[in-house]
């Protein structure tokens, strides 16, 4: 008889929710983005995929900060994810920043916001997730995870591994050469010049429509006019 793939809470597990929360953010927010703006606009994180990685870590945090508490009352699960929300996406936002050197959301104009990074609405609707997902979405997707043969399961996921440490070393690539085409310009160096050919300004910018970049905005220490940012990406 074969073994039950990804039984538990084990490395198999986690890896297939952080998959299913990259692809389900993008395709959430991106029906959002249609009932709210009335347009299509590309909403994932990553260059080959309709993946982000943000929604995808952040499955994966809510599920290891749930876990022991699962079964509790739907109270304690709103609190706890507030708070793991709201750091979360404080960490996600500074990495961001000082990583790649783009900017994605800035909450100045909400009140009760943190640096612009995190504000109290926004916490409350991790919260809210937090209870559905304890609940309801994640022991339904466990259960679906489990069904996978292991005998498939684990290539699969090893495979998976690969992909996603490939997408998101190009994909930084590309967002990094362009943020120093707003400033340096051309490259001579021929692997820069890859990423300048297949990788211009337009087509990244329709990957990532609402992404800013530091050279082109005011620093967070100063005053930055209203609506300056764009959103890109919802907790919810």
């Amino acid at each position: 008889m074969e073994t039950i793939f990804a039984e538990g809470l084990n490395f198999y597990k986690l890896f297939w929710i952080f998959v299913i929360g990259c692809f389900l953010g993008v395709v959430i927010e991106t029906l959002w983005c249609m009932l709210r703006y009335h347009k299509i606009e590309s909403r994932k994180g990553l260059v080959w995929g309709p993946f982000n990685l943000v929604y995808g870590f952040g499955a994966v945090v809510m599920t290891l900060g749930l876990w022991s508490v699962m079964d509790r009352r739907p109270a304690l699960l709103f609190l706890i994810g507030s708070i793991l929300g709201g750091v979360y996406e404080y960490v996600c936002s500074v990495i961001q920043e000082k990583v790649v050197g783009t900017v994605s959301w800035d909450y100045r104009d909400y009140p009760l916001n943190l640096h612009g990074r995190i504000n109290l609405i926004y916490c409350f609707f991790w919260g809210i997730l937090a209870v559905f997902w304890g609940k309801e979405l994640y022991p339904g997707m466990s259960r679906m995870i489990e069904w996978i043969p292991a005998s498939i399961g684990i290539p699969l996921t090893w495979f998976g591994v690969i992909f996603f440490i490939v997408d998101s070393i190009h994909s930084a690539f590309v967002v990094y050469r362009m943020n120093e085409r707003q400033g340096a310009g051309c490259s001579y160096h021929r692997f820069w010049q890859f990423y300048d050919r297949f990788y211009p300004d337009e087509k990244v910018r329709k990957i990532y429509p609402n992404m800013k970049f530091q050279c082109t905005l005011a620093s967070r220490s100063e005053e930055i006019p209203k609506k300056s940012y764009m959103k890109l990406h919802l907790p919810i």
